[in-house]
Parts: structure tokens; C-alpha cells; sequence
């Protein structure tokens, strides 16, 4: 947009509302629920490393969309350790290698969304998301009927990611 003709509207008193301190985060973590328990499948984990996990996301946006997070708590970069940093990345690097042998996406986009109003949906335990592309993968449905086709179930993929390589 023409940054001529945008029309801005000043709220000052929005500032307030702005600097209060947020709400105190909702006490419960699927992340941590799945790491205390012994049920990896039903929490959908595929992988759990020294200072990481590895979920498959339930709600996916694509096809092989997995949740890469450290065992700790945190919801900060700053507050992950070395270690845990580190174990996160290999997880990351070690589940690309694997989606890229078994189905084989065109690319990743990698990324992870720091606090609720970044669209966070477990702001309290921070976490990557890997999710494959294809080509052409994009199409109307989504558009015009709010419905995103996934090609492969959640069963499938974790029978897939769990066999031994």
C-alpha cells in the first residue's frame, strides 16, 4: 500500500492496556503432559532425546508437520540452555533427514512463534516448527472452503517416523 495515502489512527489511551502485565499463563503443557507419561504414541511423540522431543503436531498445517522442543519448561530462547539448544537443532537436523528420505518434500519452512500475541498456542514451553512443502501444494480449498487437505494420517506418519531406520 502507498504509504502516502495510508491513514493512520492515533489510541494513545491503547497504551495502558499495552504495558499491563499479561495474564499469567494457563497451567497446562501438552508438551510436559507427554513427556511424563509413558504413552509416546497416544502423545504423538516420535523422538525424545537427552534435552528434547519431538511431536507430530495434532493439528497440522501440512503433511509431516512435527513440534521440535527441549524437555525444559521454558518460554524464551535465553532461559534454554547450551545443551538444550543444541539438542533441539540436531532433532531438527535428524527429523529433516528423515522426512526427506521417507516423503520426500520440495522444501521446510522452519520456524517458532515467541509469546501469545505471536501466535503462540503454548506460549509457555517454546518450540519449532517443522513443516514439509511441495510444490503446488497450495490450492483453493483452504480459500474458499476453510479446509486443509492433509494426504496422510496422523497414525501413518508416526508408524513412518518411529520405524527403525
Amino acid at each position: 500500500m502507498n504509504s502516502d495515502r495510508m491513514q493512520r489512527l492515533w489510541a494513545p489511551w491503547r497504551s495502558a492496556y499495552v504495558a499491563a502485565p499479561s495474564a499469567p499463563a494457563a497451567a497446562e503443557c501438552f508438551i510436559c503432559d507427554g513427556l511424563a507419561a509413558q504413552d509416546d504414541r497416544h502423545h504423538l511423540i516420535v523422538r525424545r532425546s537427552s534435552h528434547g522431543v519431538v511431536m507430530l503436531n495434532k493439528y497440522p498445517y501440512n503433511n509431516g508437520h512435527l513440534l521440535i522442543a527441549p524437555r525444559a519448561h521454558v518460554a524464551r530462547l535465553k532461559d534454554l540452555s547450551d545443551e538444550a539448544m543444541l539438542d533441539c537443532q540436531k532433532n531438527l537436523h535428524l527429523m529433516i533427514n528423515q522426512l526427506d528420505q521417507w516423503i520426500k518434500p520440495d522444501g521446510y519452512n522452519i520456524g517458532m512463534n515467541l509469546g501469545k500475541v505471536a501466535g503462540a498456542g503454548l506460549p509457555g514451553h517454546l518450540h519449532w516448527h517443522l513443516v514439509p512443502r511441495w510444490h503446488g501444494d497450495t490450492n483453493f480449498m483452504p480459500v474458499f472452503t476453510e479446509t486443509k487437505v492433509i494426504v496422510q494420517s496422523l497414525e501413518a506418519l508416526y508408524e513412518m517416523l518411529t520405524e527403525s531406520p
